[in-house]
């Protein structure tokens, strides 16, 4: 049998650091020739914008492929299965495919896709990995603990523990090979210690746990896990899944609970200000991620905005390109009903 190719799986929920965790990767493959999937939820393909142009050695942009405005579980047949083919059927095949998902996909109908007859004996899952925000974790907004959720966040009826958002967390980790509890740094080494124990509570016997700090976590510990998931659906236990055959299927799962749309503005006066802007409608909106690109007015780099809850990051990542000046583009994601015209009159006052 020939030799199949490995694939990381890297999976959690919105604003975790995946895609920071996919850079770090990327920056330290030494060598190794690595091909990325993303899955974005949203028109805006802000993920595989921040990986695209890099200016990483070995990252070029047709080793990128992206699946967006819908969850790649929710698409094998027409957007996935394609997508694998496209990369295994090169003349010169990566050494390894890393897939990023949606922060909305059940990460179990992915690795079932595997057994496809037109993959299956080409590639394999090396691992599924599940990015933890343990920040937001601790703070009670994604636990599935009601204890803490009333502890913590009382009188937030969205953070009931039966609510879609906490079972996907859940079957996130029921998935995962190895735990990624990224952004330890925001966490004394009590509460680090805490909720490492707490999750372990719902992973699986034997998942690995690592701590992250901006998603720094060397290669050698992400690739080469040999675990073939697919192979082991039965213990990767989903909410979702009702189903006993291993044979492909459709799913019972939608994403009505969630919604997504795209502010485009112009340049803006100054990062700072901006960020407390878009803090202050992520709060009076209980919008769950927001992300997107700035041009600040008479600066040459592009201002990356990553937000999920009330945390901002930005920065500036690279010079700006001829269609992006003047522009400022953003994508919104919330669950479902949120006031489109008020969020875009806000973060555009």
């Amino acid at each position: 049998m020939a030799h199949k190719i490995p694939t990381t799986v890297i999976t959690g929920f919105l604003g975790v650091g995946k895609t920071t965790l996919v850079q770090h990767l990327l920056a330290n493959a030494n060598g190794k020739r690595l091909a990325l999937i993303i899955n974005e939820f949203g028109d805006l393909g802000v993920d595989g914008d921040i990986v695209k142009g890099c200016g990483i050695e070995g990252c070029e942009d047709d080793d990128v492929l992206e699946l967006s405005n819908g969850c790649i579980c929710c698409t094998v047949a027409d957007d996935f299965i394609p997508a694998m083919e496209k990369l295994i059927n090169r003349a010169e095949p990566p050494d390894h495919i890393v897939i990023e998902t949606s922060g909305l996909a059940l990460p179990q109908p992915l690795v079932r896709a595997f057994n496809w007859p037109e993959i299956r004996n080409k590639v394999t899952v090396d691992g599924v990995i599940t990015v933890v925000d343990s920040a937001a974790v601790q703070a009670g907004r994604f636990a599935h603990n009601e204890a803490l959720i009333d502890a913590q966040r009382q009188g937030d009826e969205s953070l009931d523990h039966e609510t879609p958002l906490s079972e996907l967390f859940e079957d996130q980790l029921a998935c995962a090979d190895m735990i990624i509890l990224n952004k330890t740094d925001l966490l004394s080494a009590d509460e680090a210690e805490a909720l490492e124990a707490r999750l372990k509570s719902g992973a699986r016997a034997g998942v690995k746990f690592v701590r992250a700090e901006m998603g720094r976590v060397s290669p050698a510990t992400l690739l080469g896990l040999g675990i073939g998931a697919e192979g082991d659906m039965a213990k990767r236990y989903a909410h979702h899944h009702h189903h006993e055959s291993e044979e492909p299927h459709e799913h019972d799962h939608d994403h009505d609970d969630f919604e997504s749309f795209q502010v485009e503005m112009g340049e803006i006066e100054d990062a700072e200000i901006f960020a407390e802007r878009v803090k202050k409608v992520i709060l009076d909106h209980d919008i769950l991620r927001l992300k997107g690109f700035a041009q600040v007015k008479s600066k040459p780099m592009r201002l990356v905005v990553q937000a999920v809850g009330p945390r901002v990051e930005h920065y500036f990542d690279r010079p700006l390109m001829a269609l992006e000046k003047g522009k400022t583009m953003l994508v919104v994601i919330g669950q479902a009903g949120m006031d489109e015209g008020a969020i875009k009159a806000a973060l555009s006052a």
